[in-house]
């Protein structure tokens, strides 16, 4: 979902399967609508991202045992401007500041180069298939002398492991259809349930040939049991496979390198572990033996790491390498007739800047709008709309007039765009915020204040819950002493009748359903009760 609008055809295609709600939200952003405490409330992919990137936060400051504030996230390699922004939002709310994007495949690239300790001065070319739960990305680098520069990348932010789950869910809804004669494919808690099923059995066919799918009264009370064969697996995703080996043959030409001239062929992410993906790639390399020195899993985080040593400052034994990554997609305008003016082809290593000349379309114009596109198609309309600004002041002048249009592409891959009508030094430039795609300064406030609010909430909510086990425990072991004769002995009758009515009134907050009487109630009634005790 993160940086696509919600009337993109994937979203409404994969809604159909998400067994959560989508509504479309502000500037036509699919936002995901849930229940809290009661009230219907709408999050952004921005929102829950952030919500990962605290929890790893937490899992690392824990571990270190100090602050963490930078970091560095990775991105799948085909991930566009509007998808790269909206992930440095997702970290802003997450109160990190993003010190860059890296490319997942190069990072991997960083984490298999540094493995095989290369300071060979050979060159090597490294090609990474990296096919992960919900995108798939190849690329190929070149290692040589430390220095890191990728060549060319290919991929599909919409193609992984997921995919194969739901073409194993449909098909089990059929199976399903034609034993019971029901449909279940309306049923949300059904499809929830039968897809964790097939993610289990996908992952078993891993490694055996054949699996089997039970799901108890998946529907109307109906169990369900069936089998699956890894032969009938391969069979309902075999065009997904061979689209894998489709991107895996462009992103070679693209890099105009024959597959004879790959050294290695390094695996990532845990759909890399199919079996027969395995094989295609194996054939499609004339049966060169695959990498699968590093953890499939653990990869991309390892180069990442890498990446966040060399930009910080201090941090010894750091590798001494360069990395130099590309840009997935062309840059360009729209100029006469609704073509593509491509000023930044795709697969040119960032950072980046280049500046081509255009001219005046009519005589004496006096302004030009100029329109950013990134994409590959010949016509500007077909491809992504990044952004547009005006560039006024042009002097009156014959049509073919010159202007320069400069680009740049810094490391995250982010761009900005300047125009400039040389003879008065007029200049416009804009950095591609995006502002319909991308979150504003005021939301992205109002995020990170929500997520301290739900923290602070939630911290209220586990003192409230210490509070109330500590009166239920202080309850309980006073009625306990109160059973025992020296005990229930040295108390007098007014002594006692103070006792039962401090246990009554803590039994009675503790049992009231609605429980919306404030920490401190439960506070104070446990110190009464732990003073009673010391009396005792």
């Amino acid at each position: 979902m993160i940086g696509r609008k919600f009337s993109d055809p994937v979203i409404q295609k994969d809604k159909m399967l998400w067994p959560f709600k989508i509504v479309a939200g502000i500037n036509d952003k699919p936002m995901i609508s849930l229940n809290y405490k009661g009230q219907e409330k709408h999050l952004l992919a921005e929102e829950v991202s952030s919500m990962v990137l605290t929890k790893m936060r937490e899992i690392a400051e824990a571990y270190l045992e100090t602050p963490v504030e930078n970091a560095v996230v990775t991105v799948p390699a085909y991930f566009n401007d509007s998808q790269r922004k909206a992930t440095i939002d997702a970290g802003a709310i997450a109160g990190l500041n993003v010190m860059r994007i890296i490319n997942e495949p190069t990072a991997a690239a960083i984490a298999y180069g540094l493995d095989k300790r290369t300071d060979c001065v050979e060159e090597r070319n490294i090609f990474i298939f990296d096919l992960g739960g919900g995108t798939f990305d190849v690329s190929l680098l070149t290692i040589k002398d430390k220095v890191f520069q990728v060549k060319a990348t290919a991929g599909n932010t919409h193609l992984g492991g997921e995919d194969f789950d739901n073409r194993m869910v449909n098909y089990f809804v059929q199976e399903f259809k034609r034993k019971n004669k029901v449909d279940i494919s309306g049923n949300a808690r059904a499809l929830r349930r039968l897809r964790s099923a097939c993610e289990r059995a996908k992952r078993i066919l891993s490694y055996a040939v054949t699996t089997n799918i039970e799901v108890d009264a998946l529907f109307q009370g109906i169990d369900f049991c069936s089998s699956i064969t890894r032969a009938k697996f391969e069979e309902i995703n075999m065009e997904l496979f061979e689209e894998c080996m489709e991107t895996v043959d462009r992103c070679l030409s693209d890099a105009n390198m024959d597959k004879s001239s790959v050294h290695d062929v390094v695996l990532v992410g845990g759909s890399s572990r199919i079996p027969k993906v395995q094989e295609l790639l194996q054939g499609f390399f004339d049966g060169k033996v695959l990498c699968k020195s590093i953890n499939p899993d653990e990869a991309v985080a390892y180069g990442a790491a890498v990446q966040a040593a060399l930009l910080s400052k201090g941090i010894v034994n750091v590798p001494n390498l360069v990395l130099l990554d590309i840009t997935p997609l062309s840059l360009g305008v729209s100029v006469q007739g609704d073509l593509m003016s491509v000023v930044i082809p795709r697969n040119t290593t960032i950072p980046v800047r280049r500046t081509k000349t255009y001219v005046t379309t009519e005589d004496n114009q006096s302004a030009v709008m100029i329109e950013v596109y990134e994409g590959e198609r010949t016509r500007a309309s077909d491809n992504n709309l990044l952004g547009f600004f005006t560039l006024s002041g042009i002097p009156p002048a014959p049509r073919g007039h010159p202007l320069y249009e400069t680009f740049d592409i810094d490391e995250n891959g982010i761009l900005s765009v300047s125009a400039e009508e040389e003879s008065t030094g007029n200049k416009n430039e804009i950095t591609i915020t995006n502002e319909k795609e991308r979150l504003s300064t005021k939301e992205i406030k109002r995020m990170i204040q929500e997520a301290e609010y739900y923290k602070a909430e939630d911290k209220k909510f586990l003192r409230k819950a210490k509070a109330m086990n500590d009166l239920d425990y202080y309850v309980y072991k006073i009625k306990n002493a109160l059973k025992k004769k020296d005990i229930s002995s040295k108390l007098c009758s007014k002594e006692k009748e103070n006792v039962s009515s401090a246990i009554a009134r803590a039994t009675d907050l503790l049992e009231d359903n609605n429980q919306q009487d404030d920490i401190v109630v439960f506070e104070d009634n446990r110190k009464e009760l732990e003073s009673i005790i010391e009396r005792m």
